[in-house]
């Protein structure tokens, strides 16, 4: 055992974070709380890994379930691609495997929607199988620890810690190990303000030796977030109200929405919008003069803006577009942005 690992598994207590998928060794179940955890936080992601165990407690049943009540349980977690890739996995499960989980790292990477850090994790978590996990927690741990300064958004980057993170792992115990290192990215070498008093690294620290703990990891590549304005148009009458789903190649693919109107820069006039209306027979500018309700939602690549403009007409009629006209009653049975889901919660009682 290197030392690394020595003194990682002598620091690490398996009952320090007491998550319920750590006290399983079904594939599946481990597989589901992979695919939540990713670009999402514990706190946030585990209700909805209940929730998903609750209602499909086996692959079989969630390979069978519409695609639009795995939305809806997903609704409000984002990056909704994962919630889609949750489902053709699944039926490649049952397909290729004969409704058994794979238990070879290769075969697990090739389902859809897993990459390598998800195939080690669940390689070794559900089978362990020595295969080393590399998240955002293990990339800072070795970051910091061997004062590795090479971006980990790199290739170069990629391929260096890999290798580490591969050399360092205990084989005879890679669950364990595993589990060591995330838990401890998480508890102890956190992102800000890392506990390095009580790190049994700190003697042999690389970045806290040179005072680079903040500067670690480094990332070669910054975001530039776009804007994007929305127009939603909320028409309804005494009883209906229309929506339409969104099947673009593009954010929240397959989620419901109200009619939309989408620009690049804020609209200063109504007349675009307007026209926009009246293209689908609807006759409504007097509606504007109320003025719009706005939400905003910050995405991990654009900020979202919202206006809401709630135009109650005398009867819905049907139009040649892809609007769906609904019952206004069974408007929360669809699963919506969360941009969308927070107009409702506000809304919606006037809306009836």
């Amino acid at each position: 055992m290197n030392f690394f690992s020595k003194k990682l598994l002598e620091w690490y207590n398996p009952d320090s974070r007491n998550l319920p998928w750590k006290q399983t060794k079904d594939a599946y179940k481990i597989w589901l709380s992979e695919i939540i955890l990713q670009q999402t936080r514990v706190e946030q992601g585990t209700p909805y890994y209940h929730a998903f165990v609750k209602n499909f407690p086996t692959v079989q049943q969630l390979a069978k379930a519409p695609l639009e009540d795995i939305l809806k349980l997903w609704e409000g977690l984002g990056y909704y691609s994962r919630a889609r890739n949750l489902q053709v996995a699944a039926s490649e499960i049952m397909n290729l495997h004969n409704g058994k989980f794979p238990n070879t790292y290769e075969n697990i990477l090739k389902l859809k929607g897993v990459g390598s850090y998800t195939a080690a994790a669940i390689s070794s978590f559900a089978f362990n199988l020595p295969y080393a996990v590399l998240d955002g927690n293990v990339f800072r741990v070795l970051s910091r620890v061997f004062g590795i300064e090479t971006p980990i958004d790199s290739t170069e980057g990629k391929k260096q810690f890999a290798h580490l993170a591969q050399s360092l792992l205990e084989k005879k115990q890679p669950a364990l190990y595993n589990q060591a290192i995330m838990d401890f990215g998480a508890l102890v070498c956190k992102p800000q303000q890392p506990l390095c008093n009580q790190c049994p690294f700190s003697s042999t620290c690389k970045a806290l030796e040179q005072n680079k703990i903040n500067l670690l990891p480094v990332k070669s590549k910054k975001l530039i977030k776009n804007n994007r304005y929305l127009y939603y148009f909320v028409l309804f009458d005494n009883e209906n109200i229309f929506i339409r789903q969104r099947s673009d190649k593009d954010i929240w693919k397959g989620l419901f929405e109200f009619p939309c109107y989408e620009s690049n820069q804020p609209i200063e006039n109504h007349q675009q919008l307007f026209l926009f209306l009246k293209e689908n027979n609807i006759d409504a500018l007097h509606s504007f003069n109320k003025g719009a309700f706005t939400y905003k939602q910050t995405l991990s690549h654009r900020h979202i803006h919202g206006f809401f403009y709630e135009i109650p007409l005398k009867r819905l009629s049907m139009v040649e577009n892809n609007w769906i006209c609904i019952p206004k009653s069974a408007i929360s049975d669809y699963p919506y942005p969360k941009i969308i889901r927070a107009y409702l919660e506000d809304r919606l009682l006037s809306l009836s």
